[in-house]
C-alpha cells in the first residue's frame, strides 16, 4: 500500500478507472488515427468529476493533488497519451486559479471543470524552447488592448483550445524578465491555426502550430501582472515535471505486469520465455528500478502535498522517471519479440516515451538544475 494516497484518494480511482475503461479505451486506437481526441470526451470527463480536480468548486473538484494524481497514473496505465486532461487541468487551470483576478476565474474555470472550454499553454516557438529569453511573440500596450503576433508550435490541445495561455515579449529589453502571459480566446480575429502535426508518438493528441497575427487582446486578458511571466512560469513547473515523473513510473508498472504475462505466456523451445533465467534476471531487474523510482516519486509527490517541492527535486524526479521509462520500456519491447514491434501495445508505449525526455524541459536543462546543487 502507498501511505501518500488516502482512501478517498483511492476511491476516486475506482470512479476514474471506471470511467476510463468505458470512455476511452474502445476508442483511443481511432483518436490516434484522427489525431485528435472528441470534444465530447472532455464534457463526459466533465460530468464525472475528472477535470480541475485540484481547484475548489465551482472551479473543479474540490480536491487535492492526490486526486489529479489519479487520474495522471489510470490514463498512464492504459497508454492513453492521446487524452491531454493533464495538461488543461494541472497546468492551465493552475495559472488561472494562481494568478488570475476574479472576474477571470468566475469566467474560464467553471466552463474548464466541465469540459465545455479546454485550455492550452502556448509557450515554444520555431526557435525557441527551453530558452525563454529567445521568445519572440510580441505584445504590444496600445490603449486598452494588447496587440499580439507571433508563431507558436509544438502546442499540445492546440485545435481543441477554447482558451489559450500565450506567453509574449512585453519588454524586449529585460530579455527572459519582460514575458507577460496573456489569455487568448478562440475566435478572436487574427488568431489562426494551423494544421494537426504528425508526430511519431503521441499521435491522438491534437498539436498544433498557432498564428497570432496583430491579435488585440484586451488588457482585462493579461494574466496576472505585467512582465512578471517568466517567475509565473518557474513557479509552476515544479508541478508539470512531477507530472511526468508520476506518468512515467505508472507506466512502467503497468507495462511491467504486462510483460511479465506475455512471457509466462509465451513459449520458446518447448518453455516459457519466463522460464529462462536471463528473462527472470532482466525482469527483476526492471522490478527494483520501478519499487526505487516509484518510492522517490512518491516521497516527492507528499512533498507537494505538503507545498515543499523544490525545483531540483523535481528535475530529479523528472530526469530519473524519463529515463528508465525509456529504457524499460525498451527492455518490454524486446522481450515481446516481433509482437513488440507492433503498432499497439507495448510499441506504442515505447514511442510515446521517448517525448519525456524532451517536453516539460528537456533532459539536459534537468541535469543542468540539478548541477546548481553540487
Amino acid at each position: 500500500m502507498r501511505s501518500v494516497l488516502r482512501d478517498d484518494h483511492e476511491t476516486f480511482r475506482i470512479q476514474v478507472r471506471r470511467f476510463v475503461e468505458r470512455e476511452i479505451v474502445p476508442h483511443h486506437a481511432q483518436w490516434e488515427e484522427q489525431g485528435r481526441v472528441p470534444t465530447q470526451l472532455w464534457q463526459a470527463a466533465g460530468r464525472a468529476g475528472l477535470l480541475n480536480t485540484t481547484l475548489p468548486d465551482p472551479y473543479g473538484g474540490s480536491g487535492d493533488f492526490g486526486h489529479a494524481c489519479v487520474v495522471i497514473e489510470e490514463l498512464a496505465r492504459v497508454n492513453a497519451t492521446g487524452v491531454g486532461f493533464s495538461l488543461h487541468s494541472d497546468v492551465v487551470a493552475p495559472y488561472l486559479y494562481t494568478y488570475g483576478s476574479q472576474v477571470q476565474r468566475d469566467r474560464w474555470l467553471p466552463a474548464m471543470a466541465q469540459g465545455q472550454t479546454i485550455g492550452a499553454i502556448a509557450m515554444t516557438e520555431p526557435d525557441a524552447g527551453s530558452d525563454l529569453k529567445a521568445i519572440r511573440t510580441r505584445a504590444e500596450r496600445n490603449g486598452d488592448h494588447f496587440e499580439l503576433t507571433g508563431q507558436k508550435t509544438y502546442i499540445s490541445n492546440g485545435l481543441n483550445a477554447g482558451l489559450v495561455i500565450v506567453v509574449a515579449k512585453t519588454d524586449p529589453s529585460q530579455g527572459a524578465k519582460g514575458l507577460s502571459l496573456l489569455l487568448v480566446e478562440e475566435g478572436m480575429p487574427g488568431f489562426e491555426r494551423g494544421r494537426a502535426m504528425q508526430k511519431i508518438g503521441l499521435r491522438g493528441q491534437d498539436t498544433a502550430e498557432l498564428f497570432f497575427n496583430k491579435v488585440r487582446v484586451p488588457v482585462s486578458h493579461l494574466l496576472g501582472e505585467v512582465n512578471q511571466g517568466f517567475f509565473y512560469l518557474v513557479h509552476q513547473l515544479a508541478q508539470e515535471r512531477l507530472i511526468i515523473a508520476i506518468r512515467a513510473a505508472a507506466s512502467i508498472e503497468s507495462f511491467l505486469a504486462r510483460t511479465i504475462a506475455w512471457t509466462q505466456e509465451r513459449k520458446v523451445f518447448g518453455q516459457s520465455v519466463f522460464d529462462y533465467q536471463n528473462t527472470r534476471f532482466r525482469l527483476a531487474e526492471a522490478k527494483a528500478k520501478s519499487v526505487m523510482l516509484r518510492t522517490f516519486v512518491d516521497d516527492c509527490l507528499a512533498r507537494h502535498l505538503r507545498g515543499e517541492l523544490d525545483a531540483e527535486r523535481a528535475a530529479m524526479a523528472k530526469l530519473n522517471g524519463s529515463e528508465m521509462q525509456n529504457q524499460l520500456l525498451d527492455e518490454f519491447l524486446q522481450m515481446h519479440g516481433g509482437a513488440g514491434f507492433m503498432a499497439a501495445g507495448i510499441g506504442s508505449a515505447w514511442v510515446d516515451a521517448r517525448v519525456a525526455r524532451i517536453y516539460g524541459g528537456s533532459n539536459e536543462i534537468m541535469k543542468e538544475i540539478v548541477a546548481r546543487g553540487l
